[in-house]
């Protein structure tokens, strides 16, 4: 999953702070973080090995798999980020993205500075909500090629998505239920 589902799937500001820490900050420093954001920093973890062992995401990557071989976990995360955006009413998506942007404001003392200048552009152009558009997982998916070390940059995922947006949306539906009991649980245990 990618920042929209992980964000809606923490269950306070803290849980989306450390939600957002996981990607940026080694290992061995998630204990420094206040207990809130150390879930945060746990749930992201058992939400992607959740994610990556499920079938159904199995085989959504087979999609994306013959044009960017290990990277297709990554635009099958962004992919779900569109349909969990377009499975939203508009004020709910529009409240959810208001909500997180707040939160990492509220607690932006935790963030690392490359993580800070990434959601300075991420409120500025407020990815979270226009991801619901397909100009806004276009630009998400440029992202992901831009990052890519081993891949080209002018690779057509965009038109992989798009001629693949039904069966897509069929993997989605089938598994986004199940993740979300997932991480509910993973909650109460908490």
């Amino acid at each position: 999953m990618n920042y929209l589902a992980h964000s809606f799937l923490a269950f306070s500001d803290e849980q989306i702070v450390g939600q957002f820490l996981e990607d940026s900050i080694p290992n061995r420093d998630r204990y420094s973080y206040p207990l809130g954001m150390q879930q945060g920093i746990t749930l992201h973890r058992e939400i992607d090995t959740f994610t990556d062992a499920d079938p159904e995401m199995q085989d959504a990557k087979k999609i994306f798999s013959p044009l960017v071989r290990l990277y297709a976990g990554a635009f099958v995360d962004v992919s779900m980020d569109y349909f969990l955006a377009n499975s939203l009413s508009d004020d709910a998506l529009k409240n959810h993205a208001e909500k997180v942007y707040k939160a990492l404001r509220k607690y932006e003392e935790f963030l690392p500075e490359r993580l800070l200048k990434m959601v300075d552009g991420m409120e500025k152009d407020n990815w979270l909500y226009n991801y619901k558009e397909d100009w806004g997982i276009k630009y998400s998916i440029q992202n992901v090629l831009n990052k890519a070390k081993y891949l080209e940059k002018d690779l057509d995922v965009f038109d992989l998505f798009l001629n693949n947006k039904p069966q897509l949306q069929k993997h989605f539906d089938v598994f986004f239920p199940k993740l979300l009991k997932f991480a509910e649980k993973i909650n109460s245990e908490f």
